[in-house]
């Protein structure tokens, strides 16, 4: 039988059954990780569909369980969906070839991925447990990196040393390519990390994160690599962002909408005379994927609740020059916000000259 999470997730699609490819969304409902394999489900049963590379693995992680575990690849998912006249895909995980197969089969589409939305929004105390050790092991990495930061070094190198770093801790990958953008590169948010090397009095801004389970953490810090004396406007500027980031944790409630969590910040900066300079939105969700339901930004008109995680991230970029943001991954609970970053400074960090 299915589990009672699934089985909700089943009767609010409104389907006879419901056929994912999608890798982030077979490890929801299986618990198994894997590049390749398809999950049907319906009244009554969960089959994850895998070939001769994962059978084994997961029929050994998986026995005991409500999920059965067959041999196969399209072909034999095709064959178990036969019997079934509508179908329930994640829409914007299906593409045109395999849509146009399964109603050249017969199969009648419905969207299933609001409901998974909605669903996966919400995190059980195993999933809060995975993001939280995936936050530690970030923060721990990136502890470990500010002593071997030395001038002269590149972005690329950098960035080696804190995904080497995350991955000795214990992590499984990067939540995502990592960004670290010395000096002007800061006022590009997703700056692609590049050859650039460090010198002396260089801001430096790095946005990172590291998967536990498939759970995926997201942090940002930025500091300075010494201080010539040379950094006024930009101080200024990283005391209203920590002012922006800081008043978030401390005014979003349960029950506000994306859209007034992202105005706690954006107030802020405007009443800084910054409110230009910020050029994205405050957070989204975090979980089995990097950027996921909910949204927090200016058309973000869900209200958030206990259990959600997202992230904190106000910034600030000034074309040609720097940019700033601290980001923190948090969730809500008891109505509140509590992050799982609490070993790294969130202060402006000077960091000593090293060569």
């Amino acid at each position: 039988m299915l589990e009672e999470r699934l089985k909700g997730i089943f009767e609010q699609v409104k389907a006879d059954a419901i056929l994912l490819e999608t890798e982030f969304l077979r490890r929801y409902v299986t618990g198994f990780g894997s590049t390749d394999g398809f999950v049907l489900i319906d009244e009554n049963s969960c089959k994850l569909i895998v070939d001769l590379r994962y059978f084994e693995a997961a029929e050994k992680a998986l026995a005991g369980g409500p999920v059965e575990v067959i041999e196969g690849s399209l072909k034999k998912a095709l064959e178990l969906a036969e019997g079934y006249m509508t179908l329930g895909v994640p829409y914007p995980f299906i593409d045109l070839s395999r849509a146009e197969l399964l109603r050249g089969a017969g199969h009648i589409l419905v969207d299933c991925m609001p409901v998974f939305e909605r669903a996966m929004a919400v995190k059980s105390d195993y999933e809060l447990g995975c993001i939280r050790h995936a936050c530690e092991i970030a923060e721990e990495g990136f502890l470990r990196l500010l002593p071997q930061i030395k001038e002269g070094m590149t972005e690329r190198e950098i960035a080696a040393l804190l995904e080497y770093n995350m991955r000795t801790l214990g992590a499984s990958g990067t939540s995502f390519d990592i960004i670290v953008a010395i000096g002007a590169n800061g006022s590009v948010p997703h700056h692609e990390t590049g050859d650039t090397r460090l010198r002396f009095g260089d801001s430096v801004l790095i946005d990172f994160g590291c998967k536990v389970e498939g759970y995926c953490s997201d942090i940002t810090r930025t500091f300075l690599f010494g201080d010539d004396g040379q950094h006024e406007e930009f101080k200024r500027a990283y005391a209203e962002v920590l002012k922006a980031h800081e008043l978030v944790k401390e005014r979003l409630r349960a029950g506000m909408t994306g859209k007034e969590a992202d105005a706690i910040a954006r107030d802020s900066f405007a009443a800084a005379g910054l409110a230009e300079y910020f050029t994205h939105s405050l957070g989204h969700g975090i979980g089995l994927q990097i950027h996921e339901f909910p949204y927090l930004s200016p058309r973000g008109d869900t209200p958030l609740t206990d259990g959600m995680v997202f992230s904190d991230e106000p910034g600030v970029y000034f074309p040609g020059k720097f940019g700033i943001r601290i980001e923190d991954s948090v969730c809500l609970k008891d109505g509140r916000v509590h992050s799982f970053m609490d070993k790294t400074e969130h202060k402006l960090v000077i960091l000593s000259r090293k060569s």
